[in-house]
């Protein structure tokens, strides 16, 4: 029962990563078809992100008085309907309109699976988890570019994603009794360690700790500013830089979200022996070289290759510190905590890639490499001084 509501839940994850990549694949389409500038993406990307910041920040207290099950099965129902929306939206308003329920029902999923991988499964099924997040991720400018290329429809990619997302419900609603029995079958994994009772021992004192919690913060917030603004804005890096075509571009920004996936996959076998820590370092490492790479004055071959390294770098970064929440803070608040730390994360998704749109509608989008290569280094150091404070503690 364990392992059926395990795969469940990847599946889950797989339909959270669909929608994520859409946008910035399709946008120098739809930039065309609505006749719009081209940082009206940002502004969009910013209606979905605030609403996935609001869903995260109400989590903690939704998810206890319903449940997981119960609120993952409503938020996967409203992205579906949104993602329909996008299919026969006549005009920009409506884009608008609908990215207000894509948003909010991201947010609910994401936090709420995530507090309930990180409490009651160990950290190689956190990676795991976030490589199927990724799976759907790739898919989703892998089935945008094939319905631009061959049909010259980003609409149909919208709808084929809303069917697939349509699947999950069904799913998710059939499986709704496996939640709570397999939370009793299967406690928390500090408890089944031992560990609940140090866990509590130092939780106040973490909380208490505001300098320790406000870094954790700022890591989240630069990794989503990294992350979001290469998937949102690299297909149209691609095209006005690169001189690629749209659905070219679409597939490149495909590999981008291949790395993460194959990162993380890769990464579930690697916390076997290596801990969270390492790999949040050498991740960040490995990003910071291919934005690098993106940003120096090299065949477009190059740009490729980029893109690959800094997914590949990104892929550990995000589980992992997920998974250290209920280590650094305790298990009994982990959850409040997680939402804090979702909310923050989507307000870097939400500010930072349509900050990057406005620039470069008023300069040039050149400025890409730049800022990737900016938000990567900062989240490096946040990071680092966020570790030593807790070493001292």
């Amino acid at each position: 029962m364990v392992t059926l509501l395990l795969i469940i839940i990847y599946l889950a994850f797989i339909s959270l990563g669909l929608p994520d990549s859409l946008l910035g694949a399709a946008w120098p389409a739809m930039q065309l078809d609505f006749e719009a500038p081209i940082d009206t993406a940002g502004y969009l990307f910013m209606v979905i992100a605030a609403g996935t910041i609001i869903s995260s920040l109400a989590s903690g207290h939704v998810l206890k008085l319903f449940g997981t099950g119960k609120v993952t099965l409503v938020s996967a129902g409203m992205t579906a309907i949104a993602l329909l929306g996008f299919h026969f939206a006549p005009s920009l308003i409506w884009l608008v309109v609908f990215a207000i329920p894509l948003g909010l029902g991201a947010g609910a999923i994401d936090t709420g699976l995530n507090d309930y991988v990180a409490r009651h499964y160990k950290a190689h099924h956190m990676s795991w988890l976030h490589s199927f997040w990724g799976v759907g991720a790739t898919l989703g400018p892998i089935v945008m570019a094939y319905f631009m290329q061959e049909h010259d429809s980003w609409r149909n990619g919208y709808l084929t994603i809303s069917i697939i997302q349509f699947s999950l419900v069904l799913i998710l609603f059939i499986s709704l009794p496996l939640w709570g029995k397999a939370a009793r079958q299967h406690p928390p994994v500090e408890q089944e360690q031992g560990k609940e009772q140090a866990n509590e021992g130092t939780e106040t004192k973490s909380i208490r700790n505001k300098k320790g919690v406000k870094w954790a913060l700022f890591s989240f917030f630069f990794y989503c500013a990294a992350e979001a603004t290469v998937g949102l804005w690299g297909s149209s890096y691609l095209v006005n830089m690169k001189a690629l075509s749209p659905s070219v571009a679409a597939k490149w920004i495909s590999f981008y979200w291949a790395g993460i996936t194959i990162g993380r996959f890769i990464t579930g076998f690697i916390t076997l022996k290596v801990n969270n820590n390492q790999l949040i370092r050498a991740g960040q490492m490995i990003a910071l070289s291919g934005a690098v790479l993106l940003l120096l004055p090299l065949p477009s071959g190059f740009a490729l290759v980029g893109l690959l390294l800094i997914g590949l770098g990104l892929a550990p970064i995000f589980p992992c510190m997920l998974h250290e929440t209920p280590v650094r803070f305790g298990t009994s608040h982990s959850q409040k905590i997680m939402g804090y730390q979702m909310a923050t994360a989507y307000t870097g998704t939400t500010f930072m890639p349509p900050l990057f749109g406005f620039i470069a509608a008023y300069t040039s989008v050149a400025l890409f490499p730049v800022f990737i290569v900016g938000f990567i280094a900062i989240m490096w150091l946040t990071s680092e001084r966020l570790q030593r404070i807790l070493k001292q503690e």
